[in-house]
């Protein structure tokens, strides 16, 4: 006798899930689906013209509400962790954003073409001095990680840094703890040209410095972003420490 498969579930079947669920349940018949079938996560029910339906079951509903909970505290400690690192750059007298959209020049795509290519890139945190000499103003992006996952395909995404670190003078990477109060990353997994911090113990802990580019004054499109967000209120009274 065959033992039952239980195969691993991941987002990927969580978002299969969401897409059967709003749909009228036409089954796709690849791997995914036969993993959500064998976790009985669908059924197959037939339908009136012939064809066969697949249809999430009571257990799927209950695995969706486990995954829509999940992200909603990923996302939460995400937020939290956001406001920290804006409160302490407000705290070192910074002007501070959160959730700018804004467009980025990178590289050329390969040796052959010297066209450069545009990105719109939404930093978690982006702050400049607070100076009036263009060349003073020192502009730096924080990207906040607050799970593993995220982290590692965060890295994978090699423009999305580079756009960072065209807007930014310095890039840094915000990692947070897991559950067992254990760093979600290394500083070796982190690219050199960029910063990495970690949030423990209700503080900030430089783990490795960003390295500083030569000063030079802001993009237009980027002062015109500037100019239409006004900064990110932020409550100063929260103190934590940057060690």
């Amino acid at each position: 006798m065959t033992t039952p498969v239980q195969p691993t579930l991941k987002r990927v079947h969580a978002k299969r899930l969401r897409e059967v669920y709003r749909s009228a349940g036409w089954p796709c018949l690849d791997v995914v689906e036969v993993e959500l079938l064998a976790a009985g996560l669908l059924e197959r029910i037939p339908n009136p013209g012939g064809l066969e339906c697949v249809r999430v079951t009571d257990a799927g509903i209950q695995f969706l509400a486990g995954a829509a909970h999940s992200n909603r505290k990923a996302f939460s400690a995400h937020e939290a962790l956001v406001d920290q690192v804006a409160q302490a750059m407000a705290r070192d007298g910074r002007l501070v954003w959160k959730g700018l959209s804004l467009r980025a020049m990178l590289p050329a795509a390969d040796e052959a073409s010297s066209k450069p290519r545009w990105k719109m890139c939404n930093p978690d945190v982006f702050s400049i001095r607070n100076s009036s000499r263009p060349d003073y103003l020192e502009p730096i992006v924080h990207e906040i990680k607050v799970s593993r996952a995220d982290l590692l395909g965060d890295l994978k995404q090699v423009d999305k840094r580079n756009a960072y670190l065209d807007i930014g003078g310095q890039c840094w990477y915000v990692l947070g703890c897991n559950a067992k109060g254990q760093a979600i990353g290394e500083p070796e997994e982190i690219p050199m040209e960029c910063g990495v911090m970690l949030y423990a113990n209700d503080k900030l802990e430089v783990l490795r410095m960003a390295p500083r580019k030569e000063a030079r004054t802001l993009s237009f499109s980027v002062w015109m972003a500037l100019a239409k967000a006004a900064p990110s209120v932020i409550a100063l009274d929260a103190q934590m420490p940057v060690g």
